[in-house]
C-alpha cells in the first residue's frame, strides 16, 4: 500500500478495544484459528508447518526478525474485524474523518491568480461523504494515485473552497506528502 492506504489502516485500527497478541506462539494460535490450519497459516507467512506447529506449542519462543514483522502485520489485519468495521462505518455516516497532512498544494484557476505550489500542514475535519469514499476506493482495491485525488478532492473542498462558498472552480493538486495521518 501506499501513505494514503496505510493511514487509512493506522486510523482504523486505533479504534481496536484490545491490544494485539504479544509473544509469538499466541500470535500464532490466533491465526491457526483464524485461518483453520496449520497449513493455511504456513503458506501465508512462507514458512513450514512444523514450525508453525512449534510456535503455537510454545517450543519456538523468538522469531527472526523478518518473520516476527510478517506474523504481526497478519494478525494485525484480521485482528477485530467487527470492531475495524464498525469504526468504518461509523466514520462514513455520521462523523467523518480527521485529515493531518503536510503537503504541497497547487490549484488550477482563472488566470491572473496565484497558482504557484506551495507547502502548507494542514488539519481538517473531512465530511462524512469523502470518508466513505476513501473506504470505499480502498476496500475495491484503489491505486495510492485514486486515494490521493480522493483526499485532495475533500481537502479542496472543505479548506479551499470553504463548502462551496468561495473560490468557485478551484482545482486542487496535491503532491510532495511528507506527512499524512488520519483519525476517526
Amino acid at each position: 500500500m501506499g501513505i494514503v492506504g496505510d493511514g487509512l489502516e493506522r486510523a482504523v485500527q486505533q479504534a481496536f478495544t484490545r491490544p494485539i497478541p504479544k509473544s509469538a506462539g499466541a500470535q500464532m494460535r490466533y491465526l491457526v484459528r483464524q485461518l483453520k490450519g496449520t497449513r493455511a497459516v504456513a503458506d501465508d507467512l512462507g514458512i513450514s508447518q512444523r514450525t508453525v506447529e512449534r510456535y503455537v506449542k510454545d517450543q519456538i519462543r523468538r522469531p527472526r526478525a523478518d518473520l516476527a514483522q510478517r506474523l504481526e502485520g497478519a494478525v494485525r489485519a484480521r485482528w477485530q474485524p467487527r470492531i475495524r468495521e464498525q469504526a468504518r462505518r461509523q466514520a462514513a455516516t455520521s462523523t467523518g474523518i480527521v485529515i493531518d497532512t503536510r503537503a504541497r498544494f497547487g490549484f488550477t484557476a482563472a488566470p491572473g491568480t496565484t497558482d504557484d505550489a506551495r507547502l502548507r500542514h494542514l488539519t481538517i475535519a473531512l465530511p462524512p461523504q469523502y470518508a466513505a469514499r476513501l473506504f470505499d476506493a480502498q476496500e475495491a482495491g484503489a491505486s495510492e494515485q485514486q486515494l490521493r485525488n480522493i483526499a485532495a478532492e475533500g481537502l479542496g473542498e472543505t479548506y479551499f473552497r470553504d463548502s462551496g462558498r468561495r473560490a468557485h472552480g478551484l482545482g486542487v493538486e496535491f503532491t510532495d506528502v511528507e506527512h499524512l495521518e488520519f483519525d476517526l
